[in-house]
């Protein structure tokens, strides 16, 4: 009994630690935005114009190779991989979205595709302009700037899977429905922790813009 009792407090000790750690490595600067409206499982969210870096990744995945090597791509970037050799604060949230082929480079607040490849971004720190931030050394990333956007955001916890953002899709896009708010983009995936962070203090959310 007392053994079983010693394993529990340390258990619960570096449960405790392990959120402390969380909790203070989750600080980035986020992406600024304004609630509009706060309805029964999501809010309207007016986003400021803002830059990303962003590189096109093949795979469908929102937790597979797509996402992991397009996080890889960019973090080269921002960690001293452009010609100022200059390292960039890291920012919250990093995207992924599968789109049209329409949308462009340029253009997206995260992911464009064809089908089969996604474009994985990062929020560049609100300090910067086009012509501040240094140029990257790889070819794959460029930056764009992204303009003011009304978005539907619903947010949830624990590790991100496929299963779950296709739940989480379609409960958002029927909560959308059910208001007769039309949706005008294609859904966003949005992580705000680093992979250490405890699952159940780990922010995702599904987000679309809407009209």
């Amino acid at each position: 009994m007392k053994i079983n009792l010693i394993i529990l407090s340390i258990i619960v000790g570096l449960l405790i630690i392990w959120s402390i750690v969380g909790y203070f490595t989750s600080s980035a600067e986020q992406a600024k935005y304004s609630v509009l409206k706060k309805a029964d499982g999501y809010e309207i969210r007016n986003y400021s114009a803002h830059i990303v870096a962003q590189t096109i990744v093949e795979g469908t995945s929102v937790n597979g190779d797509a996402f992991n090597n397009g996080f890889t791509i960019i973090a080269g970037y921002i960690f001293g991989g452009n010609v100022k050799k200059e390292s960039i604060a890291m920012t919250a949230p990093v995207v992924v979205q599968e789109a049209s082929e329409k949308i462009a480079m340029t253009v997206p607040v995260t992911a464009s595709a064809t089908g089969d490849s996604q474009i994985v971004s990062f929020v560049m720190p609100s300090r910067y302009t086009l012509e501040t931030l240094p140029t990257p050394n790889d070819p794959r990333i460029k930056l764009a700037e992204v303009p003011e956007q009304k978005m539907a955001a619903l947010r949830f916890s624990w590790y991100r899977t496929d299963s779950r953002f296709e739940k989480m899709q379609k409960q958002l896009f029927a909560d959308l429905a059910r208001d007769n708010i039309t949706i005008i983009g294609t859904p966003i995936y949005a992580g705000y922790n680093p992979p250490w962070t405890p699952p159940w203090m780990n922010r995702n959310e599904i987000m679309v813009q809407v009209q």
